[in-house]
């Protein structure tokens, strides 16, 4: 019972966590250093680091997911018209593609990634009990 406890805990910071970067990611991708959109790499690429890195870490698909989750649930509700009328995240004009548009689909793609790839702790503990052997 100790253990589920846990594991809940973990999958409860680590949604923290990642509604943490969402929200970071959700402000600062429309930075631009001229034509090159600084802010949406470095949310992107954080993003991705910290399912990443979570994945690795816990060798658990569910810590990941729990991340994932937190920073899409925080991406979509910061991207909408806020209580006081602001956007954070525009509309793009007709016929051109913002960096809204490209953050608001990268999350749940990257998360879909990196959740789905192929766990090989298995290939590895059978490669570490060869070697043994």
């Amino acid at each position: 019972m100790n253990q589920t406890w846990t594991r809940f805990a973990g999958w409860l910071v680590a949604a923290i966590a990642g509604a943490v970067y969402g929200v970071a990611g959700t402000i600062t991708q429309a930075y631009s250093w001229g034509v090159l959109p600084v802010g949406l790499i470095v949310a992107v690429a954080g993003v991705t680091a910290l399912v990443a890195g979570l994945r690795l870490l816990t060798d658990d698909r569910w810590t990941a997911l729990a991340c994932g989750l937190g920073a899409l649930v925080s991406t979509v509700v910061f991207s909408g018209r806020g209580p006081g009328g602001s956007v954070v995240v525009p509309a793009p004009p007709d016929g051109q593609l913002s960096t809204g548009l490209i953050w608001t689909f990268a999350v749940p793609v990257m998360v879909a990634v990196v959740v789905g790839w192929p766990s090989f702790a298995g290939a590895r503990r059978a490669a570490a009990s060869d070697r043994t052997n």
